[in-house]
């Protein structure tokens, strides 16, 4: 009685590793099954001056202290200095992680860039030269969702249509 037990065990937990395993094996090959990855955000923005070369921190709501700022190593992106990319009527493409409480240092991205260390949050907040930079700030959904980006949120720009973009200042 024992063995038929064990056996009838064996054969159960054998036929519930079987089915757990093609279960899987048959998620993976459902045709048309679409996976999710999630995709930057896509930030545009003006500012009360070209502050296009120099780099951004982001602080607190009351400005008193810097929340977020690049590691010297974080200023890059796709292999080059992460500049913002000008669109039309003084709007610039964010490529560097920007929000609404940006405020501009007094170092360029290539001097940032050759330091030997990160500055940090306390000596970053004395190199700020504009802690209320924007005039407008919009989020324009994931960069995944564009197919070439530059002209199509140009093409929004110059035509006034914003009803896409989230305001976010």
């Amino acid at each position: 009685m024992g063995r038929l037990i064990l056996l009838s065990s064996v054969f159960l937990f054998s036929m519930l590793l079987s089915s757990c395993c093609s279960t899987k094996k048959a998620e993976k090959e459902i045709p048309g099954q679409v996976s999710f990855v999630t995709s930057p955000e896509i930030i545009i923005y003006q500012t009360t001056k070209d502050y296009s070369k120099l780099v951004p921190v982001n602080l607190s709501d009351d400005k008193k202290q810097i929340e977020s700022y690049p590691d010297i190593k974080d200023i890059f992106y796709d292999g080059k200095l992460a500049y913002p990319v000008q669109l039309h009527n003084g709007y610039w493409l964010d490529n560097r992680g920007i929000g609404r409480n940006v405020a501009f240092i007094k170092l360029t991205y290539e001097e940032y860039s050759k330091l030997s260390k990160t500055p940090s949050a306390e000596e970053l907040m004395n190199m700020i030269i504009d802690d209320q930079p924007l005039i407008s700030m919009y989020s324009c959904g994931a960069r995944s969702s564009y197919k070439e980006i530059e002209t199509e949120l140009n093409m929004k720009i110059d035509s006034g249509d914003f009803s896409g973009f989230k305001k976010i200042k």
